[in-house]
């Protein structure tokens, strides 16, 4: 595990912002159009505040949410509507964007749907990510119903979840396709995160599913 200190989140955001153009152009650079998996969430916003005026051609840029809630775009934890709003704006108002959510189907359709259409553009080339103090990342969480289906070596790209007591199913991208990513970012803050990062070395990756990229993954922390 690679792991990057700050001093602060805005140290923070204006370096993982550098890094993300800086390697988007590079892939830019090999292949006509590249994929870019972006997480929702509050941390990644400023991160995306800044990424959203950088100039590279942003036309040719797929981008993709690691997951979703199945909720539409009007809703308050709509993923989708948060990239909009954050990253999908001055320049990046012209990158490409695939949102999940159809209230025409249901969202084990549309996982299988999307898995066929989508995988076209793997592997992801810049991929980043959250951590949540449980371990988990993406929508992998421990105790999921349908996280087994989702870590599988021959899992689809996209796989539905269930959380315990949670009636908004998820919508995420799956074990292997996270590990196929040319390049990895994942974001945490706050020392209860750290905590739980220094630790999910030592469990299996059904309960701590960050694991899932432990080893591929550019850890970036901010204790603040």
């Amino acid at each position: 595990m690679k792991l990057m200190e700050y001093a602060d989140r805005e140290m923070l955001a204006m370096d993982v912002a550098n890094m993300l153009a800086s390697e988007l152009r590079a892939a830019l650079q090999q292949r006509d159009t590249v994929t870019f998996a972006v997480p929702g969430g509050t941390t990644p916003g400023p991160v995306f505040d800044s990424l959203c005026g950088v100039k590279l051609e942003w036309d040719r840029v797929h981008v993709i949410l690691t997951d979703e809630r199945w909720v539409p775009e009007s809703n308050d934890q709509s993923n989708a509507a948060l990239i909009r709003g954050r990253l999908l704006k001055d320049q990046a108002a012209a990158a490409r964007f695939t949102p999940y959510f159809s209230a025409e189907s249901t969202i084990d359709a549309v996982a299988a749907n999307l898995s066929e259409k989508l995988s076209d553009g793997l592997p992801i080339d810049v991929l980043l990510l959250g951590m949540g103090a449980d371990m988990h990342t993406a929508s992998l969480f421990p105790g999921a119903d349908g996280l087994a289906a989702a870590l599988a070596p021959d899992a689809p790209m996209f796989v539905a979840l269930t959380l315990p007591g949670q009636p908004i199913r998820r919508f995420t991208l799956s074990a292997p396709v996270l590990q196929g990513a040319m390049s990895t970012h994942v974001l945490i803050t706050g020392a209860q995160k750290r905590q739980a990062l220094d630790q999910a070395a030592d469990l299996p990756v059904d309960q701590a599913p960050i694991r899932t990229v432990l080893s591929e993954g550019t850890f970036h922390w901010s204790a603040e």
